[in-house]
C-alpha cells in the first residue's frame, strides 16, 4: 500500500467517525517516524529502549538500601528482553534482596556497573516481517506471546 493509500484510507475512516458522532483523542498523531510507547520508542526498523529511561540508569547511584536496589533491578529489567544474559549479569544483585541479605560487594558492585554498561549499548528488536511465514506461540500463563520468524532467526514479544 503506499502513502497516499493509506492517508486516504484514514481520510475515509475518520470522517466514518464523525459520521457517527465519534472523535479521536487529542492524543493521537499520523505520520509519525517514531513513537514513543510505554518506555520504547517504536521505529519503522525495530523498537528501541527510550533514551531518557536508558539515561537514567546510567545516572542511577550505588544502591544503599534494597529499596534503592529494587528500584534499579526494576528499570533495568523492564528491559531485559533488550539485555542477552539479563538474569546471569542480575543474579549477584537479586540476592541481595534476600530478608537480611543486602550486603554490597565486589560482585554485586560488579553486576551494577556491568548491567548500566549493557544499558549504553542496547539494541533494536526486529519486528516481523508479515511478508513471511512465522510460528506464534503463546505461554502457559496467558500474559506474553512470542513468535519465531520461520525462515530467518529472530525472535520478538508481544
Amino acid at each position: 500500500m503506499s502513502k497516499e493509500e493509506h492517508v486516504d484510507h484514514l481520510v475515509t475512516v475518520l470522517q466514518l467517525l464523525k459520521e457517527h458522532g465519534l472523535y479521536t483523542n487529542k492524543k493521537c498523531s499520523f505520520g509519525q517516524t517514531s513513537v514513543e510507547y510505554l518506555g520504547h520508542i517504536i521505529l519503522h526498523k525495530g523498537v528501541a529502549a527510550d533514551k531518557s529511561k536508558v539515561q537514567a540508569m546510567i545516572d542511577w547511584t550505588t544502591p544503599k538500601t534494597v529499596k534503592e536496589l529494587k528500584g534499579f533491578l526494576g528499570l533495568t529489567g523492564y528491559y531485559r528482553h533488550f539485555m542477552q544474559g539479563y538474569g546471569r549479569i542480575a543474579w549477584p544483585l537479586t540476592q541481595l534482596l534476600k530478608k537480611d541479605g543486602f550486603e554490597w560487594g565486589v560482585a554485586a558492585d560488579e553486576a551494577f556497573k556491568i548491567l548500566k554498561k549493557a544499558m549504553v549499548s542496547v539494541p533494536v528488536l526486529a519486528l516481523p516481517d508479515f511478508t513471511k511465514v512465522f510460528v506464534v506461540e503463546s505461554n502457559a500463563y496467558g500474559y506474553a506471546l512470542g513468535c519465531l520468524d520461520a525462515r530467518e532467526p529472530s525472535y520478538c514479544i508481544f
